[in-house]
């Protein structure tokens, strides 16, 4: 007997479930990953939070070591894995999208034009540009999911970063582009372009935040950061934010392990 996409098990969802909790409102905690490991992926799943990001920007994550990750995040409905490629490139993006990338979070988007063809390059022809190839990817199951292609377009979920004053000159009009379901506002970046390297507590940073997630949400679209700051963190929650991530997890070990070797030192 045929195996169909209704078959399979039912902690198996191929809805985007990032996507439907973005579109109802919902605020969702996040965790970055920057360790290219399928291991500590699957041990920073078992915390429960809503997402995790997978690296592929400042991190030496390829996509063998995503596919992985995603393999070992899988197996934990609750948390939705979300992967970042080092570029907006649409030959990287269709790639990720084959291997079951649902949500891609794309850093250095400077304008609209920018934005409207990262939409383009996660959806099938006739809106998009998308290769097709489906059949023999992960994404279909290898064509057992049989829907995949009636569903695909709608279930990608398009994260795009707001880092330079460029960026946030063209909020309104990057906000403005269908497809694009949230924008990130990057903490680091902004303050290096404002002239605060280093430092993105800065007052002069916040309030370009600040007003970025105002202008994001004016738009019905989904503001997110990244702190390590709680406080902070809280704030941007107050603010609207709807996708916050809360620490890093090298930034988590590194400390840990220090703390831990501290309370030795007279050993």
């Amino acid at each position: 007997m045929t195996q169909t996409s209704q078959d399979l098990p039912r902690h198996h969802s191929f809805d985007n479930q990032f996507k439907a909790r973005l579109l109802a409102g919902e605020a969702q905690i996040g965790l970055w990953l920057s360790i290219p490991s399928a291991f500590t992926a699957e041990i920073c799943a078992t915390a429960g939070f809503d997402w995790l990001l997978l690296d592929g920007e400042h991190t030496p994550n390829d996509l063998q070591t995503t596919l992985s990750q995603l393999q070992a995040i899988g197996a934990y409905p609750q948390t939705q894995a979300i992967s970042r490629p080092p570029i907006g490139d649409s030959v990287i993006i269709k790639q990720l999208l084959d291997i079951g990338v649902q949500t891609l979070l794309v850093p250095m988007v400077d304008t609209a034009d920018q934005a409207a063809e990262l939409v383009r390059a996660t959806r099938y022809p006739p809106h998009g540009i998308r290769g097709v190839g489906y059949g023999t990817a992960r994404v279909s199951r290898w064509d057992l999911r049989t829907d995949y292609t009636k569903l695909a377009n709608d279930e990608v979920c398009l994260l795009v970063q707001a880092e330079t004053q460029t960026a946030m000159d063209n909020l309104d009009s990057i906000c403005a582009v269908d497809g694009v379901d949230g924008v990130f506002l990057g903490p680091s970046d902004l303050a290096a372009a404002y002239g605060h390297l280093g430092n993105p507590s800065h007052p002069d940073v916040q309030a370009v935040i600040e007003n970025g997630i105002a202008t994001i949400l004016k738009h019905g679209k989904a503001p997110g950061i990244l702190t390590p700051d709680e406080t902070l963190a809280r704030h941007y929650l107050s603010l609207g934010a709807k996708f916050v991530a809360v620490g890093l997890e090298a930034r988590v070990l590194a400390r840990g392990v220090r703390e831990l070797r501290q309370r030795f030192t007279s050993v």
